[in-house]
């Protein structure tokens, strides 16, 4: 025999011995924990506004200018940035003196048809030149020195960047690249955000009044041309300039003036 003992054996189960026996319930948690949900970053909230989708045929000091027109009622506007180049065409950069500015101007505004295309709008991911001059002025220099190597370290050494802007300069060409017209319907743009051009446009005049007296108003501002009443509409007129710079200052200085002390008169440049 051998020295090792062996196991003993269980002892066989009686099914019948099992009848009766009410076995336990195995206990079930009143509450089960939830899975965890994945953390949410904040959103990202700048001073500066990222603006695509700008119609591509307006000026660029046109465009600035109205950009900066119609975003000043939200705050101070330190800058606007736009470029005519390839990489900069049909983008734009508001730069406000705060981030609480920036963001109610980013909720209100995102999709406003400037020039018949709505924009889109975003927060810039840093802050612009503008911004840290006015806010961090210590920090400026060092800031323009940094962006500037990281502008010459990164523009077209990515080989995927540099595939895609050589993609797209050959779609330019052949034309294979051109974006579709948006199914949206155009809207007009409001008269406040039209190009500025020699010619003013008046709404809300007293209907006594008189092309002598706007010839006086509107004289006191050099190169003025001509002033056209309409004779079916008393509370409009058209003030006609020998360029569109005396028509801008014309238009700066007596927009809201109160002709008969009390109402308004709303100066618009005419449409085209």
């Amino acid at each position: 025999m051998s020295d090792l003992a062996a196991p003993l054996a269980a002892p066989p189960i009686d099914p019948n011995a099992m009848q009766g026996v009410v076995q336990a319930p195995i206990p079930i948690p009143s509450t089960i924990p939830a899975p965890p949900q994945p953390s949410q970053e904040p959103e990202h909230i700048s001073e500066t506004l990222y603006i695509q989708n700008l119609n591509e045929k307006i000026k660029i000091p046109v465009l600035k200018q109205s950009l900066r027109s119609l975003f000043k009622t939200y705050g101070e506007v330190l800058d606007v940035v736009a470029h005519s180049n390839l990489r900069m065409r049909g983008q734009a950069f508001v730069s406000f003196d705060s981030a609480e500015s920036a963001q109610k101007a980013l909720k209100e505004v995102r999709g406003f048809p400037l020039y018949s295309k709505p924009m889109q709008i975003s927060f810039a991911r840093s802050r612009s030149d503008a911004v840290v001059k006015r806010l961090d002025a210590n920090n400026y220099d060092a800031h323009k020195a940094r962006r500037m190597e990281q502008k010459k370290q990164t523009r077209y050494t990515n080989p995927l960047k540099r595939k895609f802007r050589q993609r797209r300069l050959a779609a330019e060409v052949d034309g294979a690249g051109a974006v579709p017209v948006s199914k949206r319907p155009n809207v007009q743009m409001p008269d406040e955000y039209l190009p500025p051009n020699k010619i003013l446009f008046l709404q809300n005049l007293p209907e006594s009044v008189s092309k002598d007296q706007l010839m006086a108003l509107f004289s006191q501002y050099p190169n003025l041309h001509e002033v056209r009443l309409i004779p079916t509409k008393k509370d409009i007129a058209f003030v006609e300039y020998l360029d569109e710079g005396s028509a801008t200052v014309a238009k700066e200085a007596l927009h809201n003036y109160k002709l008969d002390g009390e109402n308004k008169i709303k100066i618009t440049f005419a449409r085209k």
